[in-house]
């Protein structure tokens, strides 16, 4: 299976999520909806690690990759935190696609920090995505 498939699952639960975290965000305090939400993912994302058995040691991992992570961990906290909370007071079919506008912001930092190549199905498909989510955002 190639990447296409696993980033369409990903979609797929992502939409999925949106849904079932609005309703579980309801008489809720936004943060401590996200704390709840944290630690099934930190449970089980260490469930699987244990399952399947880590190809490499903890010890093993470099420095820099530690840093990467802890930041990576710390943009996805501070993302949902902000999400939940758009959740809490907005509409779940309002609040995702304008989440969404994270492809553009990665598209955008991707050329910025990893100095990856962009072609115009890039802008194109960007501008698409920022025009649906304006529509969407104030429809």
């Amino acid at each position: 299976m190639n990447w296409i498939f696993w980033a369409l699952l990903s979609a797929f639960f992502a939409g999925i999520t949106a849904v079932l975290a609005k309703i579980g965000v309801k008489g809720v305090d936004s943060n401590l909806a996200t704390a709840i939400r944290t630690t099934v993912v930190l449970v089980f994302s260490w469930s699987l690690v244990w399952m399947m058995g880590p190809a490499v040691r903890l010890g093993e991992i470099s420095k820099r990759t530690w840093l990467f992570l802890t930041l990576s961990g710390l943009a996805t906290g501070l993302s949902w935190i902000c999400y939940f909370r758009a959740l809490q007071i907005g509409q779940a079919s309002r609040v995702a696609p304008v989440d969404k506008l994270s492809v553009v912001f990665a598209i955008v930092l991707a050329a910025i920090v990893l100095h990856e190549r962009l072609g115009w199905q890039h802008f194109l498909g960007g501008g698409l995505i920022v025009a649906g989510a304006i529509i969407l955002a104030w429809a």
